[in-house]
């Protein structure tokens, strides 16, 4: 009896998931309004003081929204000027000349995985998709096949390398060689891209969907409208170069703290984002001979069409901090603390778990390594495998309480059925790839 009544946070959690499912695919009602019922209606359920439901509300939203509004608005910008200006449909026809249509998911796993590597998922992302329709466009392919390549590279990337928050995180937990993290990493990340990112959009079946109409491009352009390769492609990698730069110049200045302040201004994806679209108002708009007032039409439908999923990944933070509020996240540790597994797998599934149950991948990975870090000693276990094990872990299947998941969805106009049959299994298998490749390299080193 005191098991079930201690499980209840993860029944109502299941609950509240079936709700908004039911919400959403039976009675067609928008994602934000099902995710806000869904919360409501889990956080009554587990007991939640009215006032505190609101307030979790709120946090969830704004802590969610604070993080990721600006970038959102900001990719969605650069991408758009990139389709308006011509400077998508070039680097999409220069990867196909040189790469080919039977090549090119090749050329967009490199790509994705640099990106990934280089600043925070959301930026990648919102870079990338553009690019990502434009040459599925042109190589007349499905674009989430493409897609699902892309986002399978980034996701890899940004869950298992520093200097991205959670693996950089994880490293000072468990106390790891960085540089072997990076080596063993970059062992693990090239199965798992090649197995989520090309082998699985080729067992998904038909994957043909309706170009997302934010980035349906109205013209095909000439050579000489469009801007060159070089200056395509360096734009939208501004914010890398700025963040990695940043990276950098911290390894090799004295420490300052007025220079340190400014380089983590500078370097925060916030603010190279909007460098970014700053420098591409000039290079995709006005330097090629449009008036300001055409630059910011293009400026303006962008933020229109995604204001909804900015405000459906705000809800989905509101739905994540009731679930977090109810306290799943200390009933699953709690539960895992006693086992005997091996300390590789149980650190796996504890954030396997954790991130199911919270939707929060950096703070899942943070959890099982301060359940499962004391073991490292006891079982001998390299520190850089517990990394890459954790990290695998957070970079599993998501669900509804994740806003990647809603970001995935919205942006490339996908019902939830199709997002759970791509995102949901391309996130599944870098997950369980990833600890198998870890699990290998435990028995070899």
């Amino acid at each position: 009896m005191n098991t079930f009544v201690e499980a209840m946070p993860v029944i109502w959690v299941a609950l509240g998931v079936v709700v908004l499912l039911i919400l959403n695919m039976k009675f067609k009602i928008n994602g934000m309004l099902a995710l806000l019922l869904a919360a409501i209606f889990v956080g009554f359920c587990e007991g939640l003081p009215l006032e505190a439901i609101g307030k979790s509300i709120e946090t969830g939203i704004g802590s969610t929204l604070g993080h990721l509004a600006l970038i959102i608005l900001f990719g969605a910008i650069l991408g758009k000027l990139m389709v308006d200006s011509g400077a998508a449909q070039r680097v999409s026809s220069t990867l196909l000349q040189r790469f080919g249509p039977k090549k090119v998911q090749w050329a967009i796993m490199v790509i994705g995985l640099v990106f990934g590597l280089a600043m925070f998922y959301e930026v990648a992302f919102l870079i990338l998709a553009p690019l990502v329709i434009s040459i599925a466009r042109e190589a007349k392919i499905p674009f989430l096949k493409l897609g699902i390549t892309m986002v399978a590279a980034a996701t890899t990337a940004h869950s298992l390398f520093p200097p991205q928050p959670g693996p950089t995180a994880l490293v000072a937990a468990f106390h790891a060689d960085m540089g072997m993290v990076y080596i063993y990493g970059v062992i693990v990340a090239i199965p798992t891209v090649i197995c989520s990112g090309i082998i699985l959009p080729k067992l998904l079946g038909n994957l043909d969907r309706p170009i997302p109409q934010l980035l349906e491009s109205q013209k095909v352009f000439r050579d000489d409208e469009m801007p060159s390769f070089a200056v395509s492609l360096l734009v939208p990698l501004i914010p890398a170069i700025i963040i990695t730069g940043v990276t950098l110049i911290k390894l090799v200045v004295p420490a300052n703290p007025h220079i340190t302040s400014l380089l983590n201004f500078v370097g925060s994806a916030q603010i190279s984002m909007l460098i970014a679209v700053l420098v591409a108002l000039y290079a995709f708009g006005t330097a090629r001979g449009k008036s300001m007032t055409e630059v910011m039409l293009s400026y303006s439908t962008a933020i229109e069409k995604v204001a909804l999923v900015v405000f459906i990944i705000g809800a989905g933070g509101a739905f994540k901090q009731i679930i977090m509020d109810t306290g799943v996240g200390d009933y699953i540790a709690d539960m895992m603390r006693t086992s005997s597994v091996s300390p590789l797998i149980m650190a796996w599934f504890i954030t396997v778990l954790l991130r199911l149950a919270t939707g929060a991948g950096t703070v899942s990975a943070i959890t099982a390594a301060g359940i499962v870090g004391p073991m490292i000693t006891t079982f001998n276990v390299d520190p850089a495998l517990m990394v890459l094990a954790t990290a695998s872990g957070s970079n599993t299947l998501t669900h509804v309480n994740d806003a990647a998941f809603w970001l995935f969805k919205e942006y490339f106009g996908l019902s939830i059925k199709d997002t759970f049959k791509t995102w949901g299994l391309l996130e599944l298998t870098n997950s369980v790839v990833g600890l198998l490749i870890v699990l290998l390299l435990d028995l070899i080193i």
